[in-house]
C-alpha cells in the first residue's frame, strides 16, 4: 500500500513541476534548464527543510547527554545531510519501488534461526535494502514483512507478524527466528512476544524504537501513531510485561536520534542497551556501524 501511496504522490509532484516549468517557460520567458533548477530545489529543499525541523524538535526537547556522547559543527552538519540522504534514498526509491528493489525474500534451509526485518512507522519493506544485503552478504536466511493497513493498530501488526514467522519457519524449516524491528516495527516485535510468548524467538533486535514513546508521534495520522505518544495506554500495556526471561535483547539507539523524542525513550528495561551517537533515525538502517554492532549481536549464520 505504501510503495502505491509514494508512486502516485510521485507522479502528481512530477506532473506539478512539469506544469510549473511550463508556466515558467511560457509566461516567465525563463530558460528550460532555470525551469528544472527550480524544481529541483523546491523538491528537494522542501524535504531538507522537513528533516532539519525534525532535528530542531529533537535538540530542543533531547535527553541529557554525556560529554562523551556530544559531537561537534561538522559531525552535526554530517548528521543532518546523512539524515536528508537517507531519506531521498527511502522515500523516493527503495520504498516507492519496494518491489522492484527487494524482490521476494530469498529463503533457504536454515538450520539457525532466520532474521525476520519488520519495519517502523509510514514504510514498508523496502526500507530494509541495505541492511538486508548485508546479513545476505554475511550468511544469513534473511525474510521481510509488510505491517498494513499503513495506520491501523500496532495490534493488528502484531497478528500479521505471527503469520510471517509461522510461514518463514515453515518455509525454512527453522524453528525459531531473530527479529530485527526498526522503529515502529521494535514495538510489534514486543506485542507478539506479550500476546504469543517467545517460542518462536530466538533474539530480539530493536533499532530506535520508541519503548517510551515518542512526542513527535502526536503529529502522526493513525491509530499507530496514537498508540505510540508518550504514556498512551498501548505504552503502559507493554511496561506491565516483563521481556520473557532467558530472551536475548538488545535496543541499539542513537542519542542523536530525529524522530523518537526525547532519545532516552528508545531504552528498554531489562535489555542490553547499546547507544551510539552522531547517527539519525533513518540512518540506522544505513549505517556501518550499526550493521557491525547487529552482527555482533545475530546467532552464528551456520551451526
Amino acid at each position: 500500500m505504501l510503495a502505491r501511496i509514494l508512486r502516485i504522490a510521485l507522479c502528481a509532484e512530477l506532473a506539478a513541476y512539469v506544469l510549473l516549468g511550463w508556466v515558467s517557460v511560457r509566461l516567465a520567458s525563463a530558460s528550460g534548464a532555470k525551469a528544472v533548477l527550480v524544481a529541483a530545489s523546491i523538491a528537494l529543499g522542501a524535504r531538507a527543510a522537513f528533516i532539519v525541523a525534525t532535528f530542531a524538535w529533537a535538540w530542543v526537547r533531547r535527553s541529557p547527554r554525556a560529554p562523551g556522547q556530544r559531537i561537534g559543527p561538522l559531525a552535526a552538519a554530517r548528521l543532518v545531510g546523512g539524515e536528508i540522504g537517507a531519506f531521498l534514498v527511502l522515500y523516493l526509491f527503495a520504498q516507492p519501488f519496494e518491489r522492484l528493489v527487494m524482490g521476494p525474500d530469498r529463503l533457504f534451509p536454515a538450520r539457525t534461526a532466520t532474521v525476520l526485518l519488520v519495519h517502523g512507522y509510514f514504510c514498508n519493506r523496502g526500507s530494509w535494502w541495505r541492511l538486508r544485503a548485508r546479513l545476505e552478504r554475511a550468511g544469513y536466511c534473511v525474510a521481510s514483512v509488510n505491517l498494513e493497513p499503513l495506520f491501523g493498530s500496532i495490534d493488528g501488526g502484531v497478528e500479521r507478524l505471527r503469520t510471517r514467522i509461522e510461514q518463514v519457519c515453515e518455509r525454512t524449516g527453522a524453528q525459531r527466528v531473530v527479529i530485527l524491528g526498526h522503529s515502529m516495527g521494535g514495538l510489534v516485535a514486543r506485542g507478539y512476544l506479550a500476546r504469543h510468548t517467545a517460542a518462536r524467538v530466538a533474539c530480539l533486535i530493536t533499532l530506535g524504537s520508541p519503548h517510551r514513546g515518542s512526542e513527535l508521534a502526536a503529529a502522526g495520522p493513525g491509530r499507530n501513531a496514537q498508540q505510540m505518544r508518550p504514556g498512551s495506554a498501548w505504552l503502559a500495556a507493554m511496561a506491565s510485561w516483563p521481556l520473557p526471561e532467558g530472551l536475548p535483547v538488545t535496543a541499539i539507539y542513537s542519542v542523536h536520534d530525529n524522530f523518537v523524542v526525547p532519545q532516552a525513550a528508545q531504552r528498554l528495561d531489562g535489555a542490553q542497551n547499546v547507544v551510539l551517537k552522531g547517527i539519525g533515525h533513518l540512518q540506522l538502517l544505513f549505517s556501518r556501524e550499526v550493521g557491525d554492532t547487529v552482527l555482533e549481536r545475530l546467532p552464528p549464520a551456520t551451526s
